[in-house]
C-alpha cells in the first residue's frame, strides 16, 4: 500500500523503516525539515497517489487537532486518517465526526512497542468502522509482530486508543512491582548479586517477562543503577486509566498507587523509580542521568 506518516520522530521514524522493509511505499512529513520528505501536510497528501490515500498521524497530542482539522480540508471523500499517537479517548468520536463531515473516515490506533517496535513489531490496537480497518489491514500486518498476536479491533471509534489507556494503566503497575522488588533486593545484606537473581528468574518463572529481560539488560550496563536519577515521568495515560475507573466505578488500587509513586519520584531520591526509570530507557529511550531531570514520555 502507500501512505504518508506525519510525524517522524522515534516511533513514526521507525514505523516508517518497518513499513518500507515490508514492500509499502510511505512519504514522510515532519515539521523538522531534516527528516521530513514533504515540505507540508498539502505536499504530503497532493503526492499521494493511491486511492484512497491513508494519512497516519504520530504527532504529540498538542498538535493533533489541528493536524487532523488541516487534514480533513486537504483529503477527499473516501480517504483514511490513522492516530496512532497517545491520545486521550475521549475525543476520538469528535475527530471521527469532524472528518466525516468532509467524507473522510478516521481510525485511533494504540501503538506499543517503543524503540524495539522496529525490529520486533508494535502491538496495535484499533478502533473505527470494521470496513475502513479491514482497507489498512496491510498496513497493520506489516507493522505488527510476525506471530499470531499483537493486532486487534477493539470496537468502535476511541476503543483503541481506550485499550492502549489501560495497557499502559496495567504496565505501571507491572514496573512499579518489579521496581519495589528490586529495591528490597538492594536493601537485604544477605544478598549477594541482585543482577543474578533477575536474571536467573528471566527462565522458568511465573514473572518472566520482556520487562524483566529489560531490567537485566540495564543491570548488566549499571548493576546499582547508579548513573540513573530515581525520577519517572508519565505521559498521561496513567491518569487518564485512573479517570475511567472513577467513572466506570472500578477499583484498580494497584494502578492507582503506580501512577502516585511516578508523582512520588519527583519529590525525593526514590531507589525504585531508579528501576523503574531504567526499564523506560531500556524500551522507549527515556535516558534520565543522575544529574538530569527527564525530558518526558513519547
Amino acid at each position: 500500500m502507500e501512505l504518508g506518516m506525519v510525524g517522524l520522530g522515534r516511533m513514526g521514524g521507525n514505523m516508517v523503516a518497518r513499513l518500507r522493509a515490508a514492500g509499502h511505499t510511505v512519504l514522510g512529513y515532519d515539521t523538522n525539515p531534516e527528516l521530513s520528505e514533504a515540505t507540508s501536510l498539502a505536499d504530503l497528501v497532493g503526492r499521494l497517489e493511491q486511492k484512497p490515500r491513508v494519512v497516519w498521524v504520530m504527532v504529540p497530542v498538542q498538535f493533533l487537532d489541528g493536524a487532523v482539522d488541516e487534514l480533513a480540508g486537504l483529503l477527499s471523500e473516501g480517504d483514511i486518517v490513522i492516530d496512532g499517537g497517545n491520545t486521550k479517548w475521549t475525543g476520538d468520536q469528535a475527530r471521527a465526526d469532524r472528518l466525516a463531515a468532509q467524507g473522510v473516515h478516521f481510525i485511533d490506533c494504540g501503538v506499543s512497542g517503543g524503540v524495539w517496535g522496529k525490529e520486533l513489531g508494535y502491538a496495535l490496537m484499533c478502533g473505527g468502522d470494521e470496513a475502513d480497518v479491514a482497507t489498512v489491514r496491510p498496513i497493520f500486518d506489516a507493522l505488527k509482530p510476525d506471530g499470531e498476536f499483537g493486532f486487534v479491533h477493539a470496537g468502535g471509534h476511541g476503543a483503541g486508543h481506550f485499550t492502549k489507556m489501560v495497557h499502559n494503566g496495567i504496565e505501571y503497575s507491572i514496573m512499579q512491582a518489579y521496581a519495589e522488588g528490586w529495591e528490597l533486593l538492594e536493601k537485604a545484606e544477605l544478598v549477594h548479586s541482585v543482577p543474578e537473581i533477575f536474571d536467573s528468574w528471566r527462565e522458568g518463572t511465573v514473572i518472566r517477562s520482556w520487562l524483566l529481560d529489560l531490567i537485566a539488560r540495564a543491570l548488566s550496563d549499571d548493576p546499582h543503577l547508579e548513573k540513573l536519577k530515581g525520577y519517572a515521568d508519565d505521559s498521561g495515560e496513567g491518569r487518564w486509566t485512573v479517570d475511567a475507573a472513577i467513572d466506570l466505578g472500578v477499583p484498580v488500587p494497584a494502578l492507582t498507587s503506580a501512577l502516585f509513586a511516578r508523582f512520588v519520584s519527583r519529590q525525593d531520591e526514590s531507589p525504585a523509580m531508579k528501576l523503574v526509570a531504567a526499564m523506560r530507557n531500556q524500551f522507549g529511550g527515556h535516558a534520565v542521568q543522575a544529574e538530569s531531570p527527564s525530558l518526558g514520555e513519547v
